[in-house]
């Protein structure tokens, strides 16, 4: 009688096992789903804002675009620049919702790691459980199951619980395993999003100092002409001017000075082998021909980039080479130098505002060669420059090419 109730309590608590409640409803569980669902909907919301900015941001950009394609007037670049003041604005608006869409995100996929976690702790619990009935259940043999049965029928419901049971296993491992995968999935996503977090905050910074560059480009404007079209005209002219007899000199010392190298003897290898930032920053505010550079259509395409760098930031030179011109005379006339590399490149180096080397000597990459400038009336800025940055040409053959293909 005694193995007759063992056998009884065994099935009973198979029974009970197979039919065990889904804990997936429990009011801990509900709680986390309905807070998934909110962090859904809040993330739902800042996806429609951010495209609602992005519809206003595109009707910036055909406004900036119609005004460029109109007569160069300082009604018109006042316009751009109130323009691509606002579109700035804009995409910082957006760059923080970003980040709040993708902290939320991150909430989320925190939340779905917890409740894997639990899934998995359930699981391992339910396969533990298994394991201790089938257990108890092999100290039973089939010889005494069937004499202790009243009928064959009550034998074979036995052998099926046995059967159903090491299914069950079966099926929890496989449970278990998917569950597990989903967790480390989870966890990549979180990495990926945390490392895409942290790329929103450095851009949402630069982009706060893109627009407090371009309400000085604003502000200079205003200042330097009064808003007197006639003031801005001639200082157009005037940076004009400046700008086509620096162009001739850059060209004319291009071809000059490497013929007079190729006459010298023992002159150090100027073989080119690859240049490095002049600056410690790399934020570039103007790019090669950038459309969106100020007053292009009146002085023509953007020769070179720009770097923002503090006033007074040392300069480096990019590679080794032979300063072919340094022009400075310490006055707000532009200044810069220019530096012969192997491979027929050289460098230009804009807007400085202290200079360490002069014409005529050699330099090695890396050496500090002067100090960079830019601010509006300092040393070496020239005419219509807006705010401290360096602007830095890269040349092949004379010709002005794109920096970013020989930079790392």
């Amino acid at each position: 009688m005694k193995r007759i109730a063992q056998i009884s309590i065994l099935i009973i608590a198979l029974c009970l096992l197979f039919n065990r409640p889904n804990l997936a409803f429990s009011g801990y569980e509900e709680e986390i789903n309905q807070e998934i669902k909110n962090l859904n909907d809040e993330i739902s919301g800042n996806k429609k804002k951010i495209e609602d900015i992005q519809s206003q941001q595109q009707e910036y950009n055909v406004l900036i675009a119609q005004k460029r394609n109109e007569q160069g007037s300082l009604s018109n670049e006042l316009e751009i620049l109130n323009a691509q003041v606002a579109k700035a604005q804009l995409d910082i608006d957006a760059s923080e919702l970003e980040i709040d869409k993708t902290n939320l995100e991150i909430k989320k996929t925190t939340l779905d790691i917890q409740d894997k976690d639990d899934q998995i702790n359930k699981e391992k619990e339910h396969i533990a459980t298994m394991l201790r009935l089938m257990y108890k259940q092999d100290q039973v043999s089939a010889l005494e199951i069937l004499l202790l049965n009243n009928s064959l029928a009550e034998f074979i419901n036995q052998l099926q619980y046995l059967e159903n049971t090491n299914e069950e296993i079966s099926n929890s491992v496989n449970s278990l395993k998917e569950t597990k995968d989903q967790l480390e999935e989870n966890k990549r996503t979180l990495i990926a999003k945390e490392a895409e977090l942290n790329n929103l905050k450095t851009n949402l910074e630069e982009q706060k100092l893109a627009l407090t560059q371009q309400q000085e480009d604003k502000n200079f404007i205003l200042e330097e002409t009064k808003q007197s079209e006639k003031k801005y005209q001639y200082l157009l002219a005037a940076a004009r001017k400046e700008q086509e007899k620096t162009s001739a000199e850059i060209s004319n010392l291009e071809k000059s000075v490497r013929e007079k190298l190729e006459k010298l003897k023992g002159n150090p290898d100027l073989n080119y082998t690859g240049f490095i930032w002049p600056t410690g920053a790399s934020y570039i505010t103007a790019s090669f021909h950038d459309p969106d550079y100020p007053f292009r259509r009146a002085l023509g395409e953007h020769s070179g980039i720009d770097i923002r760098a503090t006033y007074g930031t040392p300069l480096k030179a990019a590679a080794n080479g032979y300063v072919a011109r340094v022009k400075y005379d310490g006055t707000k006339n532009y200044a810069y130098i220019m530096i012969i590399h192997g491979d027929g490149l050289s460098t230009v180096y804009g807007h400085v505002s202290a200079v360490n080397v002069k014409a005529d000597e050699y330099v090695v990459q890396g050496q500090a060669i002067g100090r960079t400038g830019g601010l509006p009336g300092s040393p070496g800025s020239g005419p219509f420059c807006t705010g401290a940055h360096l602007h830095f040409e890269v040349r092949k053959d004379g010709i002005p090419v794109n920096p970013l293909e020989y930079l790392p």
